[in-house]
């Protein structure tokens, strides 16, 4: 069955038939264009195209479809060429062709589809971030769990300077953050009701778009037909959001396959989130980590699929748009899963406090906080830099460790150091000199969960 073809004298090859069937994917729309279909028979009913009771019936039938879907079956031998001929041809065998037919009247399919994706998508957004809220809340947990505890921080995959666990997990929390806001603002720009665009100049019947965005839970209504029908901006919006959680989520994956193996050996996974090797007995592998890792770039690579799509086309619609559907459905289905992921991994992580400690204290993590200390007392902060740089070679020459020096032995290799500075050669001293906001300070940290704690109450969704 087609919504068109009086200007044809053949219908269209099997061939073009079975590259442009979209049913396939755009079967996952099914209740939200019903919804959408529901919503545009009242808008009809009001301005007399349908009477009260074809309004009825239609409702119902609609309603009694969305029960059917429910139904993996529903789509058994359908041999349409998409999901709303489906939905068009179940319609006339219930309430007959000749009421089916109109449910059609002022709508295109370009702001059917349109309207369809921006319902399905905005609950994939509410869903992403209420699993993101659910993710930060389980860092912030894990971070309460070892209030005091210090780990080396890195550059360069190097060890750089002692920070406190919490503060560590802090730096995800404002990453995943800035990513629930930033779903957020993705959301206002797709909670735009498009319908009565028509293709492209705008419905020929006056339908109260007003009433139907309200009746689907839209802020507004699209501003220009035009804009309406070509427009995935708001996908695009989406996509973006959508790879920056993937990418915070590779880099905590990333940090974390690190850290809990023999080489740092300072974390641990749960028995849950890991696997064993077919061939090694002994493995106990990160997969968990690693498929996040490696679904960031699948997310990446669709989301680069959709604006080459878009780059060059011309007003308005293009059947090129048909191949949206696929990136954004995976890219969605790819974060939401992720998201779940991941915080089931956070959930059985643990600090081993003892070797993280022990890998601040062995390296020269402190070199910082000495160096700190000499410029508190009156020289150039490039001057103590090299002091300090001039301690560390020696000791990497003595193989000498930091906590290997005394206030003593600190004055004989230069006068420029005092005997109180030796207590900075213990990582958890130095921490406390960094109390300024957005340090590592115990107290900053102490606030910043606390103001954490605070915000992600208010990010509940």
């Amino acid at each position: 069955m087609k919504l068109w073809g009086g200007r044809f004298e053949t219908g269209p090859s099997e061939v073009f038939e079975r590259f442009g069937r979209s049913l396939d994917f755009d079967k996952i729309l099914i209740d939200v264009d019903l919804r959408g279909s529901a919503a545009h028979a009242r808008g009809l009913r009001k301005i007399g195209i349908l009477s009260e009771g074809e309004c009825r019936r239609l409702v119902e039938a609609l309603e009694g479809l969305r029960e059917e879907a429910r139904d993996d079956a529903f789509f058994n031998n359908a041999a349409e060429e998409d999901v709303h001929t489906v939905v068009i041809r179940k319609l006339k065998e219930l309430v007959g062709a000749e009421l089916a037919d109109k449910i059609h009247t002022g709508r295109s399919r370009n702001d059917q589809v349109s309207l369809d994706v921006r319902l399905w998508l905005r609950e994939r957004i509410d869903e992403g971030r209420r699993l993101l809220t659910g993710l930060m809340e389980e860092l912030l947990r894990l971070a309460g769990k070892y209030p005091r505890a210090i780990i080396p921080g890195y550059t360069h995959t190097r060890r750089a300077q002692p920070v406190l666990w919490p503060h560590y997990l802090l730096a995800y929390f404002e990453m995943f953050s800035r990513d629930c806001e930033r779903l957020g603002e993705a959301r206002k720009r797709v909670n735009v009701m498009p319908l009565g665009s028509g293709a492209l100049a705008g419905s020929g019947f006056p339908v109260d778009r007003e009433m139907i965005a309200r009746e689907l839970g839209f802020e507004a209504v699209t501003r220009n037909s035009m804009d309406a029908s070509g427009d995935r901006d708001f996908m695009l919006d989406f996509e973006h959001a959508a790879n920056l959680v993937m990418l915070h989520l590779s880099r905590l994956a990333e940090d974390w396959i690190l850290y809990t193996g023999e080489e740092y050996g300072w974390m641990d996974l749960g028995d849950g989130v890991t696997s064993g090797s077919s061939m090694m007995p002994q493995k106990r592998n990160p997969d968990s980590l690693e498929l996040i890792r490696g679904k960031a770039g699948r997310v990446f690579g669709n989301y680069l699929a959709l604006l080459v799509t878009m780059k060059g086309l011309p007003m308005t619609y293009n059947r090129d748009m048909q191949e949206d559907k696929e990136p954004l459905f995976d890219v969605a289905r790819q974060m939401l899963a992720s998201l779940e992921m991941a915080r089931a991994v956070v959930e059985t992580a643990s600090l081993k406090e003892e070797a993280a400690r022990a890998a601040a204290e062995e390296s020269w993590a402190v070199a910082t906080d000495l160096a700190d200390a000499l410029a508190r007392k009156g020289m150039p902060f490039h001057r103590a830099h090299k002091v300090v740089g001039r301690l560390v070679l020696e000791s990497v020459r003595e193989g000498k460790s930091a906590k290997d020096w005394s206030g003593e032995s600190l004055a004989a290799f230069a006068p420029e150091f005092t005997a109180d500075m030796a207590a900075l050669l213990d990582p958890g001293e130095g921490l406390k000199t960094r109390e300024i906001v957005g340090g590592t300070g115990p107290k900053a940290v102490a606030a910043a969960l606390e103001e954490a704690q605070a915000r992600l109450k208010q990010m509940k969704c």
